[in-house]
């Protein structure tokens, strides 16, 4: 591989790295640092602490793999869809009016219970992506990387998705089912839609699958967390979260 593909793969690594603890050096350290990696005889390339290009591949998507996981756990904690604005579950549109009805009429718990058993459903699901999204990071060519390397703030995001919806929403669907029930989510619905008499009207039960809308809107949060990571990972200052990456970008002595 030429000298300038490997310069784009670590240049990747500096853009992929998890955030954390502040990182003291500047731009301009690392480039004048990344300026000592050069090609070898075996058109492989050694740099900083004398890695090889497989070496630096091998960070970049271990890399990713710590942001996956971090972004699923902060999601599939107590609290990780309902107590975020960006994440958060809504009443879905169809039962918009019986929510407003109900707090007008000061029976806002029934919403409100309705609310939070959804985004604990999504909650108890999540952990179950972290799996396929970092199978899906080892099993990357190298083709993939460097697409990903070159493109928009989210395309690792953009990857992910174009990848493994499918298989995701098939995978926490019988999750998110199990979860409902769990939390209530049916109980809690028929309750909030039976309790304005007529208005209960207003409403086709047999036309929301609340399994399935729930089962979106956990993908539709856990992408949209998982591309404001990333675009963080990519303007942040950078942390070395494991044994590669400090060897990757050790200080310079």
């Amino acid at each position: 591989m030429r000298w300038g593909n490997t310069r784009l793969i670590i240049c990747g690594m500096l853009i992929f790295l998890p955030t954390g603890a502040t990182v003291q050096a500047g731009w301009s350290d690392w480039l004048q640092k990344l300026e000592g990696v050069a090609p070898t005889g075996s058109g492989t390339a050694t740099g900083v602490a004398g890695l090889s290009e497989t070496e630096i591949i091998a960070g970049l998507k271990e890399a990713l793999s710590v942001g996956i996981e971090r972004a699923t756990s902060l999601l599939g904690q107590e609290g990780g869809f309902l107590d975020d604005a960006t994440v958060r579950i809504p009443i879905p549109e169809s039962l918009r009016q019986v929510e407003r009805a109900l707090r007008s009429v000061g029976q806002e718990a029934l919403a409100d219970d309705f609310l939070m058993s959804m985004n604990r459903a999504a909650e108890k699901a999540t952990p179950a992506t972290t799996g396929i999204l970092v199978d899906t990071v080892k099993g990357m060519s190298l083709d993939d990387a460097r697409s990903i390397l070159s493109g928009p703030d989210d395309a690792a995001t953009q990857y992910f998705r174009r990848t493994n919806e499918t298989r995701l929403s098939d995978t926490i669907l019988p999750i998110i089912q199990d979860a409902t029930a769990q939390t209530g989510v049916t109980a809690t619905y028929k309750k909030m839609t039976g309790s304005l008499g007529f208005l209960s009207q207003l409403t086709d039960p047999d036309s929301l699958d609340l399994d399935r809308y729930v089962t979106q809107k956990t993908l539709d949060g856990l992408f949209l967390k998982l591309a404001q990571e990333e675009e963080l990972i990519r303007r942040d200052p950078l942390a070395r979260s494991t044994e590669l990456l400090r060897k990757v970008f050790a200080d310079s002595p």
